[in-house]
């Protein structure tokens, strides 16, 4: 690992999640998972050829060059946080957590050479390395759609907290596609057996999740391939 890369742990262990274990073992806990899903043409296929669009259209939210300190919460399977740190600019910073070492282990060994990252291990409801306005920008990219309500809600509510003033939030996940799009009708069947808590996203907007009382000061959404995947962009 380059040693502008730190890799920084708490002493004291992290309970993983129990709906990740209990749902997500497969995916993102057992070390195969990594073996298997770390492959462009899976990750591709996952998201019917819409990977390398929906990476760049949540990039590019942030900019040619991303200047202040930039927050990733949980690890991407492919080339999202490579290219990620490739766009921080000079005096710029990233911070990457996830609360599985197997997947920041993963990621780690993916990053640029000199890109000014930190891998920390945290969880996403209990951001507890960070004082509040720490960053100017954060990005959740397919993470929400895993998430049970309130684990869900936490990661918002912290993921806001830890931004500045006028700060960015990118999140990129699921949405109802329209009447027309034959993934309406099969996704269904597909979550039921694979994602529990991703029909969520479909039956309720994002905004619904953000903590009470919270009033960005500006909110934009925008939908892809029928309406199946959603980018939704809260400024603080």
């Amino acid at each position: 690992m380059d040693a502008s890369i730190h890799q920084i742990h708490p002493d004291q262990t992290i309970p993983i999640p129990t709906y990740l274990k209990d749902a997500y073992w497969w995916a993102y806990i057992h070390p195969g998972a990594v073996i298997f899903f770390e492959r462009k043409w899976i990750i591709n296929m996952i998201l019917w050829g819409n990977f390398e669009k929906l990476r760049d259209r949540a990039l590019a939210e942030l900019g040619e060059k991303i200047f202040g300190r930039t927050l990733q919460v949980a690890c991407v399977y492919g080339d999202f946080s490579a290219r990620l740190a490739k766009k921080i600019a000079d005096g710029g910073a990233l911070d990457i957590i996830d609360v599985l070492p197997i997947q920041l282990e993963n990621v780690s060994r993916k990053l640029p050479i000199g890109a000014p990252t930190r891998i920390l291990l945290s969880d996403a409801t209990a951001l507890d390395f960070s004082a509040d306005n720490a960053y100017e920008q954060a990005i959740l990219f397919f993470l929400l759609h895993e998430m049970p309500t309130t684990a869900r809600k936490e990661t918002l509510s912290e993921a806001l907290r830890v931004l500045k003033p006028g700060g960015k939030l990118v999140i990129v996940d699921f949405h109802k596609p329209r009447w027309w799009n034959p993934f309406r009708y099969f996704y269904p069947l597909l979550f039921k057996l694979l994602e529990p808590f991703a029909l969520d996203t479909w039956k309720h907007e994002i905004e619904e999740w953000l903590p009470s009382g919270f009033t960005p000061s500006h909110i934009r959404k925008e939908t892809l391939f029928g309406d199946l995947y959603q980018k939704v962009v809260i400024q603080k």
